[in-house]
């Protein structure tokens, strides 16, 4: 594969190809690429003929050619090839690009370009990136900004336009997306401001981690970090817009006086009341880096609150289905051991009684987080909660199968948690029934498997 690329080819290339267009990174810079005027294509192992495809009718609407892989769709006339880190060069698009002589890119390589186009602001850390870019982007939007961002989970209110939500391009100066560590892609960019969120362990260990967020604080001409986590706040460059959560923090920004009622969550910050209809304190932190950046751009307090207080979520985080027969079902992206348990907590104020489910997503990653999967999620579950897993989620590939959901939930019984195991999860739901009481929340987790969103709408349907 070719890794030679420059903005000015970026620019002058009128007809690109994505191959894996339906994940959600390569979707998001295609339907961003689409909306700035580019001709764009692309196929994906998830499309299927004459099988309805979500992800492809969006697609389609948004005036990109979907095709089947293996279906020929690269041809002369594409000036350029993106590809994810998922895909193989035994895809047949990819021989096909190379037979051609088109230049291929990884995803990451063409977002390192596009963040040299606008004014960039870039949210990483190991948890919440999503969120607080989606945020950002109602505020920035709210004050008339014209933002656009490439992001990495669908915004409610874009998929009720019939959009996949997780992509807008605006004819304003600024542009907001998701720095991402787990591929180590982050060190790539260079913008404007950068956002540290949190340090926590995740793909790689932490001392890998923290290499890798220095270099983003190097990249980044102002930076901006959260106090309130000790690793990102010793990154910090002592910024003005730093922020933290803790009460008695010094920090020039803090947030105050936190309460949750439900699922919507108030604070204050230098005075201002704040109200989001999403749960969790680490909503709060995510709300103030966006509150952080949008103070730092001279946006004021009351349209930063008018755009908090409507703003309607992005998909599969703490996305609440409603309630029936007593249980609420609530449906999150959590997948490292703190985010399942922020998670956990962020639930727990609905109901007297929290069922989590979780699936954990590929064999490495759980043997990697066993231990601290099983430290997380006992810490938090109160007496009466309980945790049920199901099988690991297998993607594919050459994956050692040398453990099973099944030994965490035996760590955790070791531990006096109430934890069961259910391998098939359409099996979950009849299991779980004579465990639900007049007052029940039923939290489900999980990351990475396309069909996780499905699940959840079949639990919802059954339940």
């Amino acid at each position: 594969m070719s890794t030679e690329f420059n903005t000015e080819m970026y620019t002058n290339r009128s007809n690109i190809f994505f191959i894996g267009i339906a994940g959600t990174g390569m979707s998001a810079i295609a339907q961003y690429l689409k909306a700035s005027g580019k001709n764009i294509s692309g196929s994906d192992r998830q499309f299927q003929k004459d099988v309805f495809n979500e992800s492809r009718v969006a697609l389609e609407l948004a005036g990109i050619t979907c095709f089947e892989q293996g279906s020929g769709g690269v041809s002369a006339d594409i000036d350029l090839v993106v590809v994810s880190t998922a895909v193989e060069d035994t895809v047949p698009e990819v021989q096909d690009a190379n037979r051609l002589g088109k230049t291929i890119v990884k995803r990451s390589e063409l977002l390192a370009e596009i963040v040299l186009t606008k004014k960039t602001i870039a949210i990483g850390g190991t948890s919440g990136k999503s969120t607080t870019s989606a945020m950002l982007y109602e505020i920035l939007f709210h004050a008339g900004l014209k933002p656009s961002i490439i992001g990495g989970a669908g915004l409610t209110r874009l998929i009720q336009e019939g959009k996949v939500g997780n992509a807008a391009y605006g004819e304003g100066e600024w542009l907001i997306i998701e720095a991402d560590e787990s591929d180590g892609s982050i060190v790539q960019y260079s913008p404007e401001i950068g956002v540290l969120l949190n340090i926590d362990k995740d793909h790689q260990d932490l001392d890998e981690l923290v290499r890798l967020f220095s270099i983003f604080r190097t990249n980044s001409k102002q930076f901006i970090v959260n106090l309130a986590h000790p690793l990102s706040a010793s990154l910090s460059k002592k910024s003005i817009f730093d922020f933290d959560c803790n009460e008695h923090s010094k920090a020039y920004m803090n947030a105050t006086g936190f309460h949750q009622k439900g699922s919507m969550i108030a604070f204050y910050v230098e005075g201002h009341s704040f109200v989001v209809h999403s749960p969790g304190r680490h909503t709060m932190e995510n709300a103030m880096a966006a509150l952080a950046v949008a103070h730092g751009l001279g946006i004021q307090w009351e349209v930063c609150a008018d755009a908090l207080r409507n703003y309607q979520g992005i998909y599969r985080r703490h996305q609440v289905y409603g309630e029936k027969n007593g249980v609420i079902l609530v449906d999150d992206f959590a997948h490292n051991p703190v985010k399942c348990a922020r998670s956990i907590e962020a639930c727990q104020p609905l109901a007297q009684k929290l069922i989590a489910w979780f699936q954990p997503h590929g064999y490495g990653p759980t043997r990697f987080l066993r231990h601290d999967f099983v430290e997380e999620i006992a810490k938090v579950l109160r007496p009466q909660d309980e945790i049920w897993m199901s099988e690991i989620y297998y993607a594919g590939g050459t994956a050692v199968k040398d453990i099973s959901a099944n030994d965490l939930i035996e760590d955790l019984k070791a531990k006096g948690v109430n934890a069961f195991f259910v391998a098939d999860r359409n099996d979950l739901l009849n299991a779980m029934r004579p465990h639900f009481t007049p007052s029940t929340t039923l939290l489900l987790m999980g990351a990475r498997d396309p069909s996780l969103g499905d699940f959840a709408k079949q639990v919802w349907a059954e339940l």
